[in-house]
């Protein structure tokens, strides 16, 4: 890569190739506003290569080829204009600024609006406004960018998603919590699926009436991405890479060798191991990454094509982590038959090769001795193949965990979608689409006959699994749009069928003979023979049907109205629900028409309602479902395994239903110069879709899917533009987006009349049930969401006993202290999820350079860090690694240590984890094309991500944790797991070249 930007930019200055010529033209180019030049604008010849730009008075000179008739002008933020020569010799051109959102095209469901006629909660992020530098998943590119839309993800796991959440939670359903994703009108589309270099806009429908005609999955709003198309004019060949240097930093502040020899010997416990041992850089790495993609792509008056080509190849920075990932797409489309039909044609393809390592590593750095060796001579470790091993509980080298098990995967993704529309008369569309979709993922692991724990236990252990799912999709709709008197009118009717198809098997097997075939030859097994071996398959089916429509009505271009309807049913509900109705309505009136000021531009106030459904998470909910029970009887003279029901069925399970309201406003004064949108909204997500634990007799099976209880969320968003500089030769612009969280509620889970009540409930334990079961959450009707629950610590006593606050337990009512410290003395000791978040983006331009700047921060949430509560405890040198800080937990006059493990989750442990991070900073030099240049742009830039932050969190990484990631648990979020990756800073080299 270092090559190919040495000799990409050696190009850059010496291929000035000239074309015969017969004439110059010359001119300037200004602002249509202002008057002022425009520096940097394209002068190109249309139809050819051949151009120029123009310098920092706006003006330009070009030697014009023999058959050039037009010359097109062009610069980002303005409109394009083209200008036949005739016999000029001097052309000036004013460009009118295009960077006003009146005239946005946004894509909406099932079409297109402008933004100025648009009455919902909507926000578009255009390929320009992107994230610059190490992206890799397609939600890194509007992180930060939209009000309302979290994006997060904890650590710095190159195989990690990445979690995301729209206006909070609107479900308790940890798999349909996320917005749905629509790609060029795939419903449910995977963003796995498409390179981040492929896409041109996202666009993110807020609230439930813009999300209503999605029905049944719109309930945590939708992201709508277009994929880039080709221009019209000659073929372009555009090339993108950059090379990526990854290092971690914010690891858990740990004793070092030489600090855990003196704190072991005030103590006097722990074994000293004789070596110095920096467990963190033996298991991480400088991840060396690299990024290209080659796009082709043209257009004339009937085809439109692009055919793009991606590959990845990341290094994580933990040893043996990492994926290498090939991407194709194509987007084609034709039209015939006196451009009446338009054809189109979109396939995409994914094939992602990944090493995923093992999080437990992490932990073990943290805790592992540091004077014990990585591998030691001593015969005793023959056995583990002479790696250093302690035989403790939940301690194994990590070093070892990293190279002595293999966990790998594949996946592969296609999307094929053909389409085809025809105009039966005038403004009359019909539109046919049919889609396929198709995922496969296969998983391998192997722990070595020498790894301590599962591999030796199991004298070498494989497993090797696959899953695979189809989705089809039918969609046709009938479109109309017209001027009705002083306004315009669209309709829109459709039907929508999708049928989905999941199946996968697994093996699991073990004592091998040989270490050498891992995953690949499970019949060498002697699991197999023996019947320990355990194998695993399922598959199951479901389909979703609609109908659905809209009207969007513009009077005047003052006063706008949308309404739209979706009836759909699921195969996956009870018989007697199998579907819904989702109606939205939306209405604006543009204030600015009423205003008589020069500076207003617009100041549309709109307003909408609309309800959304959840569908259920998997398939058979609402059936009686029977499973191997793990017992047997007999029978027959053999004992045969024993079946029993595992659900009760219930005819009545139907969709959650969302319910919101929101109030807005669309501004923009000044000349466009401020501009922007502000958003309240309140929602209330009923019938929540929730496995209830019921009595056994009279009941079947110990759990019943239902619908009860609601949630509640509402919130305040705001966006702000402003183009603070506009000169000649400098442009400044800032984009603030800010989100406060007002109310996230849980109303109610139970329904006393059929039986169903829910209470109080802790979530979220410390360690493992059974194990370590003291709570971290607190689940409670009628409170907030994400409470964390735990003792009031309150200090160490003079014989190093902890002392927490004693609230209850005496009394008449037992809400008095009683002198002991119960369960009942547990309280709120923080939350886990913000308060409020922000975006800050810096835009600037100088001649020939750019700059962006962008930073995020989210503040108002709590953290309960599980390492402090295991690893802060001075008795446990004995052994294991503590954090630096356990040697401050002691009585302050008397200097005596606690003897024991805390053991209760307690305030102690809970800190804010407020954060303000400086997440994208990239800076670039575009070069200028002489006429006859091989390129038509190039551009060389220099970026960097999470290149620091500020926070008061003591753990590696204070992002927001939406859920506990032990076990998925939604209502338990605030939880910081011991396995997290450390954060990392990243640095790319990049070029961006057209010919």
């Amino acid at each position: 890569m270092r090559n190919l930007i040495l000799i990409a930019t050696c190009v850059l200055f010496a291929a000035n190739v000239s074309f015969g010529q017969q004439r110059v033209v010359t001119g300037t180019v200004t602002e249509s506003d202002t008057g002022s030049p425009v520096p940097g604008a394209n002068v190109i010849v249309k139809g050819t290569t051949v151009g120029t730009v123009t310098d920092m008075d706006g003006k330009y000179s070009l030697n014009l080829p023999g058959d050039a008739t037009s010359l097109v002008y062009s610069f980002v933020g303005y409109v394009s204009e083209e200008v036949v020569i005739g016999t000029q010799s001097v052309i000036d051109v004013a460009l009118s600024s295009d960077i006003t959102a009146l005239s946005e095209i946004v894509v909406t469901g099932y079409g297109t609006q402008e933004k100025k006629e648009i009455t919902s909660a909507v926000a578009s992020v255009k390929s320009e406004s992107f994230q610059i530098g190490n992206v890799q998943d397609p939600t890194q590119l509007i992180q930060g960018k939209v009000a309302g839309l979290s994006i997060a993800r904890v650590g710095s796991n190159p195989n990690d998603g990445f979690t995301v959440r729209l206006r909070g939670l609107s479900t308790l359903s940890s798999t349909n919590s996320g917005p749905l994703v629509v790609v060029d009108g795939v419903v449910g589309a995977d963003l796995r699926n498409i390179d981040p270099n492929d896409i041109a806009s996202m666009d993110v429908l807020k609230d439930a009436s813009a999300a209503a005609i999605y029905g049944t999955r719109g309930s945590s709003g939708v992201i709508i991405v277009t994929t880039k198309t080709g221009t019209k004019g000659q073929m372009a060949v555009d090339f993108n890479g950059y090379v990526n240097m990854e290092t971690p930093y914010r690891f858990p502040n740990m004793l070092t060798a030489d600090e855990w020899r003196d704190f072991s010997d005030e103590l006097g416990l722990g074994t000293d191991y004789g070596a110095s041992t920096d467990w963190f850089d033996e298991i991480t790495e400088t991840g060396v990454s690299q990024v290209y993609n080659l796009a082709v792509s043209g257009a004339d008056d009937k085809t439109n094509y692009r055919i793009s080509l991606n590959y990845r190849d990341v290094q994580g920075t933990g040893i043996t982590t990492g994926f290498e990932r090939f991407n194709t797409r194509i987007n084609l489309t034709h039209k015939t038959l006196n451009d009446r039909l338009t054809l189109g044609f979109n396939v995409g393809g994914t094939l992602n090769n990944a090493d995923y390592g093992y999080n437990d590593a992490f932990k073990m750095a943290s805790i592992y001795n540091p004077t014990a060796p990585v591998k030691d001579d001593d015969p005793l470790y023959d056995r583990y193949d002479g790696y250093f091993q302690q035989v403790l509980f939940d301690y194994l080298n990590p070093v070892a965990m990293m190279e002595q098990q293999t966990n790998e995967g594949t996946d592969k993704n296609l999307n094929i979608q053909l389409r085809a529309g025809y105009e039966i008369i005038d403004n009359l569309i019909f539109d046919v689409a049919y889609s396929f979709l198709s995922g496969s993922e296969i998983r391998n692991r192997y722990s070595s006959k020498y790894s301590f724990g599962t591999g030796i236990n199991r004298n070498g252990l494989a497993y090797k699994g696959y899953n695979d799912s189809y989705n089809q999709l039918f969609e046709s709709t009938l479109r109309w749009n017209g001027d009705i008197g002083n306004g315009t009118l669209d309709l829109v009717g459709g039907y929508s069928y999708q049928d989905f198809a999941y199946e996968g098997f697994s093996v699991e097997a073990g004592d091998f003979i040989t270490d050498a075939f891992e995953y690949n030859r499970l019949q060498a097994a002697n699991d197999i023979k023996t019947g320990i071996a355990s194998v695993n398959s399922y598959k199951n089916t479901n389909r979703l049907i609609a109908f659905f429509g809209r009207a969007n009505l513009s009077w005047d271009q003052t006063w706008f109205l949308s309404a739209s309807l979706r009836q759909e049913g699921s195969s996956r509900f009870g018989d007697d629900s199998k579907w819904g109705l989702f109606p939205g309505i939306s209405a604006g009136v543009e204030l600015a028409n009423f205003i008589n000021s020069s500076s207003i531009t617009n100041l549309k106030l709109r307003a909408s309602y609309g309800e959304t459904g959840n569908n259920v998470r998997d398939s058979y909910l609402s059936k009686v479902v029977t499973e191997p029970s793990g017992s047997s009887f007999f029978y027959n003279g053999e004992f045969v395994p024993a079946y029993g029901p595992q659900r009760n069925a219930n005819a009545n399970l139907g969709w959650e239903s969302k319910k919101e309201t929101d109030i807005g406003v669309d501004y923009s004064f000044f000349g466009d110069k401020v501009f922007g949108a502000i958003d309240w909204y309140s929602r209330t997500t009923e019938s929540l879709l929730w496995d209830f634990g019921v009595p056994q007799p009279p009941n079947l099976a110990p759990t019943t899917w239902t619908n009860v209880g609601n949630i509640k969320n509402s919130g305040l968003e705001v966006l702000l533009n402003w183009k603070a500089v506009a000169k000649a030769d400098f442009n400044y612009t800032a984009t603030v987006t800010y989100t406060h969280f007002l109310e996230n509620k849980i109303v109610s889970l139970s329904d006393p009349e059929n039986g169903f009540n829910f209470g109080v409930r802790d979530m979220g334990f410390m360690g493992s049930p059974g194990q370590n079961d003291t709570p971290l959450v607190r689940v409670e009707e009628g409170k907030p969401m994400g409470q964390l629950w735990g003792l009031v610590f309150t200090g160490i006593a003079e014989d190093g006993q902890y002392t927490f606050e004693d609230i209850a337990g005496g009394g008449t009512n037992g809400d008095e202290p009683d002198g002991k410290i119960e369960a009942i003395d547990r309280q709120v000791i923080g939350n886990g999820l913000p308060d409020f978040e922000f975006g800050f983006g810096n835009t600037f331009t100088w001649k020939n350079f750019d700059a962006n700047l962008f930073f995020r921060g989210v503040f108002g949430h709590d953290i309960f860090n599980s390492m402090r509560g295991f690893y802060e405890v001075p008795g446990a040198i004995t052994s294991y690694n503590l954090l630096k800080s356990a040697r401050d937990l002691k009585n302050p006059d008397t200097g005596v240590y606690p003897s024991g493990a805390l053991g209760k989750a307690s305030s102690y442990h809970v800190e804010s984890g407020d954060y303000f991070k400086l997440e994208n900073l990239s800076i670039g030099y575009n070069f200028r094309m002489n006429p006859g240049s091989v390129f038509t742009k190039a551009r060389l830039y220099l970026a960097g991500n999470n290149l620091f932050v500020i926070t008061d969190y003591q753990g590696p990484d204070p992002e927001v944790r939406y859920f506990d990631a032990d076990d998925g648990n939604i209502l338990a979020p605030g939880i910081d797991r011991r396995q997290t990756w450390y954060l990392t800073r990243s640095v790319s080299l990049g070029v961006n070249l057209g010919f």
